[in-house]
């Protein structure tokens, strides 16, 4: 202890004295160099306030007050009167100008009929603001009784001469000015003295509050000590309690880097399960988070021992009635949410998860066995971090899938897109050759679908083309995929059926659209048909390129021989087809005949 006191005690007299050092030169450059400035801007302040008074009492004097800025002509009086105020003010030599800029009276009369031309006249003084300006000049240029009677300046002596424009307006406009000189040495050496004076007073204070601060702390050294021993217990203490700290956010810097990485939600709550456990080990937890409709929250994982709904309602849990997190048991009187156990006491919380201003879902803790409620509340902070970065990553997973989902689905029909169905039948293609499998696929057109838009609107060809992707829809099972591919072209992919099973299943579409009833306002548009080419695979292609092509090509031949009917790829004669028996008896029970209107 007695060499801890030796080295602190000569570094705490260094200190001292390099403090006093400094704070004692600051002091005196501020006496040095602080009062020019002030200086300046007090005279500054004080001359444009004496020049306003002088312009009012210019114009009051005149006889014509402001009218005489616009004449430029002066009474005898107004010439007397002028004449008079050099003699009785400060000011030694003043000018009046016309908007012109041209002197039509001085004190000094060689400068009358000159015009001032500098920029500053119309740029600042004709647009109504003051010009001043403060400048050193040799005595013998200063004119004035004041000056010349002067005993205690030297011929050879400086000034300081403030030189100020005051701008004379009226109704708004500019009609002259009024320039004023005077002698600002007198004024500007009492400012000094009085600044200079204010400043030692000040710099002197300061060195003797410094001195008595130094003796303070000396006499109060050993309270001091006493104050470092229970500050390094403090340290000791703070240090574990950062090192904890260090290891959650390290464990919340992980915990956010594989949550971000998640390639659905499925995997992010597996995610959250394991991180969760270690993060907050005397904690149970579990996670829900709204389903679609967003009528009820769905229970998509739970550690440490605890355990999840299927699914709970908003309305059973007080965090998500309230919007803010809700903490039970640490109130005289509380109630437990719904989704919780009723006879279960032990403290919880329930935190609302937020992302961009909306509620996803619901983090629940819940304390186990044997902890304290004071334990139980000082991880609050870090679960509510860790429910933030729940709650971001959620989100992101969700935005991604309404993304790549709105990627490949169509936004009339809600059918999936070109892009869509040429990454599925590659994918289809590839399965079908290794597992040796039959796939079928449909091209699809709405027949004389230029007549909906033309005759009915717009409008009534989009209801018509929903309608005939709802059917598309609806005839799905499975693995099989109905895509729009622009206009009024779809596709269906048929995994698994043979060329009979899937000229049975076109037949059942078609016949499907032509049942269809569409109302466009106070009326039914007329009867809808589709033309279908089919291509099998791998009698019509093997690539995706091939096999689309040849559909389309069976779709060209079936238009071409009258529509609302489905054609086979590489069939030429229809009735000489192995399903023309098939298609003929599904017609029979067939509707009338297509509507020429349609």
């Amino acid at each position: 202890m007695t060499e801890t006191r030796r080295f602190r005690r000569p570094r705490l007299n260094m200190l001292l004295m390099l403090f006093l050092g400094l704070a004692t030169t600051v002091a005196w450059l501020s006496v040095v160099y602080l009062p020019t400035p002030l200086v300046n801007r007090m005279m500054r302040e004080d001359i444009s306030r004496e020049a306003e008074s002088w312009r009012m009492r210019v114009l009051h004097a005149l006889e014509n007050g402001s009218l005489t800025f616009e004449t430029g002509q002066l009474s005898p009086q107004d010439t007397a009167w002028l004449d008079e105020v050099t003699t009785l003010s400060d000011i030694y030599r003043f000018k009046l100008f016309t908007a012109d800029g041209e002197v039509f009276w001085s004190s000094r009369p060689s400068d009358i009929g000159t015009v001032n031309d500098k920029p500053y006249f119309q740029s600042v003084v004709a647009m109504g603001e003051k010009y001043y300006k403060a400048e050193m000049k040799p005595m013998d240029e200063v004119d004035g009784h004041l000056h010349a009677a002067a005993d205690h300046h030297l011929p050879g002596d400086m000034l300081c001469v403030a030189e100020i424009y005051t701008p004379v307006m009226r109704d708004g406009r500019f009609i002259g000015a009024i320039e004023f000189y005077t002698d600002l040495t007198a004024m500007g050496h009492t400012f000094t003295a009085r600044l200079r004076n204010i400043f030692l007073g000040l710099s002197s204070i300061s060195l003797i509050l410094l001195v008595m601060t130094s003796v303070v702390i000396r006499r109060s050294g050993r309270a001091q000590l006493r104050v470092i021993r229970q500050r390094a217990v403090k340290e000791r203490e703070l240090m574990e309690d950062q090192m904890r700290l260090a290891r959650d956010v390290r464990l919340l810097g992980e915990l956010n880097e594989w949550l971000q990485s998640s390639r659905s939600l499925g995997e992010l709550f597996e995610m959250v399960g394991r991180f969760m456990s270690h993060i907050l080990p005397d904690s149970e937890g579990s996670v829900y988070v709204y389903s679609n409709s967003r009528d009820v929250l769905m229970g998509s994982a739970s550690w440490n021992g605890g355990h999840h709904c299927d699914h709970i309602r908003a309305e059973d849990c007080w965090g998500l009635r309230r919007g803010r997190t809700y903490t039970f048991g640490s109130a005289e009187v509380d109630f437990p949410c719904g989704h919780s156990e009723t006879q279960d006491e032990r403290p919880s919380f329930c935190f609302p998860v937020l992302a961009h201003g909306e509620t996803v879902g619901l983090l629940h803790l819940k304390a186990k066995a044997g902890v304290t409620l004071e334990d139980f509340r000082a991880s609050q902070k870090l679960a509510q971090m860790c429910a933030e970065q729940i709650s971001l990553a959620i989100a992101n997973v969700q935005m991604r899938d309404q993304l790549h989902d709105r990627s490949i689905r169509d936004p009339l029909t809600g059918l999936y897109n070109r892009r869509h169905l040429t990454e599925t039948l590659r994918r289809q293609l590839d399965r079908a050759s290794r597992e040796d499998r039959p796939l079928s696929i449909l091209s699809i057109d709405v027949d004389h679908f230029k007549r909906f838009n033309d005759t009915h609107g717009h409008d009534a060809g989009d209801m018509v083309l929903r309608a005939v992707g709802s059917v598309l829809e609806q005839l799905c099972d499975g693995d099989e995929t109905a895509c729009r591919m622009g206009g009024e072209e779809f596709m269906l992919l048929l995994p698994d059926l043979s060329l009979q099973a899937a000229a049975l299943r076109a037949e059942a579409l078609r016949s499907a659209v032509e049942r269809i009833t569409v109302r466009y306002g106070e009326k039914n548009l007329p009867r809808i048909t589709v033309s279908i080419g089919l291509a099998v695979y791998p009698e019509d292609g093997t690539m995706p390129q091939q096999l689309m092509k040849a559909a389309d090509d069976a779709l060209y031949d079936a238009k071409g021989r009258g529509r609302n009917q489905v054609a086979l790829a590489g069939e030429e004669d229809p009735a000489a087809a192995p399903n023309a028996t098939l298609f003929a008896a599904h017609r029979d029970g067939a509707s009338a005949p297509e509507d020429d209107a349609a």
